[in-house]
């Protein structure tokens, strides 16, 4: 085969095997395994070794094992639903060996009486005699069961010997690939290839052998295809012709003045870099992470100002209605009266969003706040210079990309997100992307106290939580589940709303993920008017809104969940100028990660700090639940195991960037792992 051909067959279809027939495919289809290749990544879990033959006499109950016996008798019943039976031996002894659902003249073929016949399964012992149903193994030719078998995480519809039978028929067929790295690259794993690497990967003494030299191959192999395709998404980017913006600093300063605060010097550093690509003729597609509450949106308004400046139009995009509106009145604020500010909303009637619609086509609004309703096909802008686009973390790759192509050649693109992410994850997730990071708090911020309490000492917390009413506070009251859970011992949102509105009247409301929108966006405004004075929820409330008045959170269950989660749900207090307060409760038979957690918490206010502690503690893929939300999820790259090799890999695509290499070389190992729809195909 030439190596065109060796990559058709990696990537051709289950079928094509031999004993993989429709039902086989569509069974393996279930667990994501679409072709050849898919199947090398569903790794073995540990192996069993049928090498060694054993007596009968020696036997072991319970045991997977291996015999060589002679058929002596066979017992096939005439009544439906008994078994077939077959009594063996050989020189120390006898078993019978049980098939259930089995036809007489198959069991007469694979055991004939009298041939030596070697035999693998589960022993079993019923009526003083050892006995071995539905063996796994049966054949004429020892060779082919006298082996290590590797035992996998099967799907349920296929045995481990047909997962076997076809895992090692790919292993056998297995091409041989032309390597697409430097030798000085290759040189890190001791000069392994990639096909070694595989039969490693797969073989009964390498199972599981993270830190050799083929595992780390292999998963450099993944982290860096994924370098390369955001080095090629930045590039197809870059290349992207724009019509620069101008605009005076005099008029940004202007609005700089009228805030009350001062600029940290993170956010001038942040502004800076936005400003310098706003007036660059290479297009902007550019993140800004930010800790919570350290000033994103006033530094994405600035930049929104300075493209109105430029005559140009800017689209502000925020998960929910009340942060857009919040985002808008801060705009409407701070901005001159002769902009047009708008704001859409899925609750504004059909005439108002119909006008709003037509002034943007013609160039008359300056500037829109909304959800992702601002995005849909039939709005049209005439000259849309910026898209703005606040906690974006549930964008993807692929998302993105279709988002920048959207917006046209003239338009900037600024997401934002309050997520702090440790850096191998930042150089995966967001590779194909500039990032600008605000790390530093404003002055006026205090840090938030952070103590843990313990279940039963409930009534501390009441107390606390009355003084704090008495002087015009208020509090968020975070609960894991909405309601009681016989499985999970968390305490319901529901029951504790019930418990609170007996102590608190008409002081408490309730609001969970099964709340609608538009009672949502009311009970959010009247907690923001301070209309009651407790809000009990659940994990819904951790998204960007400012409540200044709300300075004290109590999170129940608090070891159940992630540290960044923890972050980000005490984030939501803190935010006016008054001292604010973290309660952390819990269970007292607490696990020691469950301690870590609550520790770290208490000792830090640093977002970027605790999602490195996180990601060590929890592991990649479990922060924030961002496997469920288009990250790159890999197959064996680790970020804190690996983290020499996200190194590794970033040092080498800088210089191939910087000495302009070509890249064609590569682009099998990008088809290979999946990403040829953003890469041209193989030539």
């Amino acid at each position: 085969m030439d190596n065109k051909s060796n990559y058709k067959y990696l990537l051709s279809d289950l079928t094509s095997l031999k004993g993989v027939g429709i039902k086989t495919a569509n069974l393996l289809k279930r667990k994501k395994i679409n072709n050849i290749f898919d199947l090398l990544w569903k790794l073995p879990k540990s192996y069993t070794d049928r090498s060694v033959s054993s007596k009968i006499k020696d036997l072991k109950i319970g045991e997977n094992q291996t015999i060589t016996i002679s058929p002596q008798k066979y017992s096939f019943p005439r009544i439906r639903n008994l078994p077939n039976k077959v009594l063996c031996s050989d020189d120390t002894g006898e078993i019978d060996l049980i098939f259930f659902n089995s036809y007489e003249g198959y069991v007469r073929k694979i055991l004939p009486i009298g041939k030596e016949i070697t035999v693998s399964g589960k022993i079993g012992f019923f009526r003083n005699k050892y006995q071995l149903t539905n063996p796994k193994y049966i054949s004429e030719d020892s060779s082919l069961i006298k082996q290590k078998h590797n035992t996998y995480s099967l799907t349920e519809g296929i045995s481990e010997k047909l997962y076997n039978k076809i895992i090692n028929q790919i292993i056998n067929k297995l091409p041989i690939l032309n390597e697409w790295h430097s030798n000085k690259i290759i040189k890190n794993f001791d000069n392994i290839n990639w096909n070694e690497s595989i039969k490693k990967l797969h073989s009964p003494e390498t199972i599981g052998n993270y830190k050799k030299n083929f595992y780390r191959r292999l998963a450099y192999d993944e982290i860096f295809s994924t370098f390369l395709v955001n080095s090629e998404i930045r590039k197809k980017i870059k290349k992207i012709k724009k019509k620069n913006k101008i605009f005076l600093e005099k008029n940004q300063n202007e609005i700089i003045d009228k805030l009350d605060f001062s600029l940290t010097n993170d956010q001038k550093n942040t502004l800076e870099e936005i400003n310098k690509d706003l007036c660059s003729s290479k297009k902007m597609f550019r993140l800004l992470q930010g800790d919570v509450g350290s000033g994103k949106t006033i530094v994405s308004l600035l930049a929104a100002f300075n493209t109105i400046i430029s005559g140009f139009q800017v689209s502000v995009m925020a998960p929910t209605e009340i942060l857009a509106r919040q985002h808008y009145n801060l705009a409407k604020k701070l901005f001159p009266k002769n902009l047009n500010i708008q704001f859409i909303s899925g609750k504004s009637d059909y005439k108002t969003k119909k006008n709003i619609l037509n002034k943007l086509s013609t160039n008359e609004i300056d500037i829109i706040f909304g959800t992702h309703a601002i995005f849909q096909k039939k709005v049209t802008y005439k000259n849309l210079g910026l898209i703005i686009i606040d906690e974006q973390h549930k964008f993807g790759v692929n998302q993105r990309k279709k988002l920048s192509d959207k917006g046209g050649n003239n338009c900037d693109i600024l997401l934002m997100t309050a997520t702090p992410i440790p850096r191998t994850l930042t150089m995966t997730m967001y590779g194909d992307m500039d990032l600008s990071i605000i790390a530093e708090k404003p002055k006026l911020r205090k840090p938030i106290k952070t103590y843990s309490k313990l279940e039963s000492k409930i009534n501390d917390v009441i107390k606390f939580v009355k003084k704090e009413i008495k002087v015009g506070n208020q509090i968020f009251w975070v609960c894991p589940l909405i309601d009681e859970s016989k499985k999970l011992d968390h305490s319901s949102a529901v029951k504790k709303f019930e418990y609170l509105k007996k102590l608190f009247p008409n002081q408490v409301s309730l609001l969970h993920g099964k709340t609608n929108i538009e009672e949502k966006e009311i009970i959010l405004n009247s907690f923001l008017k301070n209309e009651f004075k407790i809000l009990v929820s659940t994990t819904i409330i951790e998204v960007g809104i400012d409540f200044p008045n709300a300075n004290v959170i109590i999170i129940e269950n608090a070891n159940k969940f992630g540290l960044s989660q923890l972050h980000q749900l005490r984030g939501r207090v803190g935010r006016g100028d008054k001292e604010s307060t973290c309660i952390l409760m819990f269970k007292s038979n607490l696990s020691d990660n469950a301690k870590k957690r609550i520790n770290i918490l208490k000792e830090s206010n640093d977002g970027f700090y605790i999602s490195e502690e996180d990601m060590k503690i929890r592991g990649f893929g479990d922060i924030l639940g961002f496997k469920q939300s288009g990250i790159k999820n890999f197959k064996l790259a680790d970020p804190i195991h690996n983290k020499d090799l996200f190194l590794l890999a970033e040092k080498e695509m800088k210089r191939i960037e910087q000495s302009n290499e070509d890249i064609s070389k590569f682009k099998p190992l990008i088809k290979l792992y999946d990403r040829a729809d953003i890469i041209n195909d193989i030539a």
